[in-house]
């Protein structure tokens, strides 16, 4: 593994963007500009760093943050939790049953209440619409622990893992199998604003969101990505240096998994598919997988598979993001 050093947590740029970031949402990876997700990254690197070496880092000592959970988790919550912990503050786990918010009680309330008891909170909710509204109404960060649209902190681990073992971000290529879910939005507007480039693979039916892929092809524009969608799996995974799936069902989606799974067939990520992908490819999976379906046991249990490694980057990434804002 090749972990770089950072260039950008020291002097009068750094200061710069850790000003930029204080008191800011952390919703979609399309309102932070390339620089800004550059630092998160390497401040993710460095926390991990001190971390693995014992050191003590505790700026976020006598804060809390308020966990609202709506879809079930595992690395989300383990991983803020601890990471809360490891900063110095606490995570308080706030149940959607638990909350009037289940009962009826307007986003908008909960928010202004939320806001005077805690120092940030993070949700991990259905509609991105909630989370949008969410945000409006805190006074305190708020930060999206995934939406049926958009999947950021996962995403920031992701390429924080991929710049360990890769040494760089630029000029990668990355093939997503699969459905056009939240992982695949999130995982393009990522590539784009960080210079990757990036082909996804679909079914008929179930492509990225249209003005999603848009808003990424603008920003590729100007970075010098290349975003592409098709159909044919072979076509996106040609010559990739990550290919990447995700669940063909999502949370919320369990009622149509017979017919994905017909739909989905012929993009499972196995070793005949990913002959097509670059010797030294690295394979990622967000979790939980199901083996035999998306993807075969030979690819995620094999060589090439890091889906450990980015798991375990969720606690690095959400602490940098955590230390940034809060």
């Amino acid at each position: 593994m090749s972990v770089p050093q950072s260039s950008l947590l020291t002097g009068t740029a750094a200061e710069e963007l850790a000003s930029s970031l204080k008191g800011r949402d952390f919703l979609a990876l399309a309102d932070y500009t390339p620089q800004e997700l550059r630092y998160l990254i390497d401040l993710a690197i460095e926390l991990k760093r001190r971390q693995k070496s014992g050191e003590t880092f505790h700026p976020l000592k006598g804060k809390t943050l308020g966990m609202i959970f709506e879809k079930a988790s595992t690395r989300t919550r383990v991983s803020f939790e601890v990471g809360m912990y490891q900063l110095g503050g606490h995570a308080l786990f706030l149940s959607g049953n638990d909350l009037q918010i289940g009962r009826g009680e307007p986003v908008s309330d909960t928010a202004q209440v939320l806001s005077r008891y805690l120092d940030g909170i993070m949700i991990r909710t259905f509609a991105h619409r909630t989370v949008i509204e969410l945000a409006r109404n805190s006074t305190i960060p708020v930060i999206n622990g995934l939406t049926d649209s958009e999947h950021p902190c996962q995403v920031m681990a992701d390429y924080q893992t991929a710049l360990e073992h890769k040494g760089r971000l630029e000029g990668l290529k990355v093939a997503y199998i699969g459905d056009g879910n939240n992982m695949a939005h999130s995982l393009l507007m990522g590539a784009a604003k960080l210079g990757l480039h990036m082909s996804v693979a679909t079914p008929e039916g179930y492509e990225p969101d249209a003005d999603i892929v848009a808003q990424t092809r603008k920003v590729a524009a100007d970075t010098g990505s290349l975003i592409h969608v098709c159909r044919d799996p072979r076509e996106a995974i040609e010559q990739a240096d990550i290919v990447y799936t995700d669940v063909w069902a999502s949370m919320g989606f369990e009622a149509e998994q017979a017919e994905r799974e017909k739909a989905f067939a012929a993009y499972q990520v196995n070793e005949e598919l990913t002959k097509f992908a670059k010797p030294d490819y690295l394979f990622m999976h967000c979790l939980p997988a199901h083996r035999g379906e998306e993807v075969s046991e030979g690819v995620i249990d094999g060589k090439h598979s890091i889906v450990f490694d980015e798991a375990e980057n969720r606690l690095h990434a959400q602490k940098a993001i955590l230390a940034a804002l809060m």
